[in-house]
């Protein structure tokens, strides 16, 4: 059984998406729909502006959604999945793959993502880190035991997790997960508290959005970040898709999940290859690749 799975902000680079606007006739149309619908060319940044115009989150996240969903939509009949997933934005993508939600809905929500998310980072200062080389249960704990907003955010793979909060809550973890004994804790180069309680002001305003926009049955389940669990559900799909803000996102769990309910490889569509890296430190047998179009010689 395959899995397709789908990148999420911080896998974006200039020049993406540029191959599908050149050489396939459908992936052009749905790119300028896309420009229309949000009013700016944002394909014009993704092919060839720079890294500091394609970082502002609301860029980056209709941008990696693009990439990853009109490649999907050009490998045509080939995209035969079993299951998928999404790494936090990379859910969105995952759930117009899957036919759970319409093109036009899927861009317009991760707009409307990107630019509550924006002003909640604006709010309040905050930030995120990576933790290295620990168990999940003690970064837990430490991250329990500190005053001030701080938790684990991102289950990225054994030995990786994220965490999320108050700058000063965040680099006093650092602080004690390094006396811990991680072997890094660094401090990541992002604009807010991403899947944690400060993103509360960006979940009420996006669980409007997402109560607002008609979602149907997928043609397969998909693996939600909240739970890390199977669903196929439409209102369990938009319940869970509104919690994703705050919560943090399981995905060791997620692909733990997927290995266990028989899948046998995973194909990463979008830009980059973090994903398969990190099923790797799951299993390092597990077959990866990457999403890739035919072009016509």
């Amino acid at each position: 059984m395959k899995a397709y799975v789908f990148p999420g902000q911080g896998a974006q680079f200039v020049g993406m998406g540029k191959d599908l606007y050149d050489n396939s006739t459908e992936a052009k149309e749905l790119f300028e729909k896309a420009n229309d619908i949000l009013g700016f060319r944002i394909t014009d940044i993704m092919f060839a502006g720079t890294d500091e115009e394609l970082k502002q989150t609301k860029v980056t996240q209709p941008a990696v959604f693009l990439h990853s969903v009109i490649l999907a939509k050009v490998l045509g009949s080939e995209f035969q999945p079993a299951m998928v997933a999404g790494h936090s934005l990379g859910e969105l993508s995952a759930l117009v793959a899957n036919g759970s939600i319409q093109f036009e809905d899927g861009l317009k929500l991760v707009s409307a993502r990107a630019l509550a998310m924006q002003e909640a980072c604006e709010a309040e200062p905050s930030t995120m880190a990576a933790i290295l080389g620990l168990e999940d249960e003690v970064v837990e704990k430490v991250c329990e035991e500190i005053d001030g907003v701080v938790v684990a955010a991102n289950y990225n793979c054994p030995g990786q997790l994220v965490i999320s909060g108050a700058i000063p809550a965040v680099e006093t973890a650092c602080e004690k997960l390094t006396e811990a004994g991680a072997k890094r804790a660094l401090m990541l180069p992002v604009g807010g508290a991403f899947h944690s309680p400060l993103m509360e002001p960006a979940r009420e305003k996006l669980a409007a959005a997402i109560e607002a926009t008609e979602f149907n049955t997928p043609s397969c389940p998909i693996y939600q970040n909240v739970t890390a669990l199977a669903v196929t559900k439409p209102s369990e799909i938009k319940q869970n898709l509104i919690a994703q803000l705050t919560a943090p996102v399981r995905w060791t769990q997620i692909m733990q999940n997927m290995i266990a309910a028989g899948c046998t490889s995973a194909t990463e569509v979008g830009p980059g290859r973090a994903l398969q890296g990190m099923f790797k430190k799951v299993d390092r047998k597990f077959e990866t690749s990457s999403a890739e179009i035919k072009i016509a010689e």
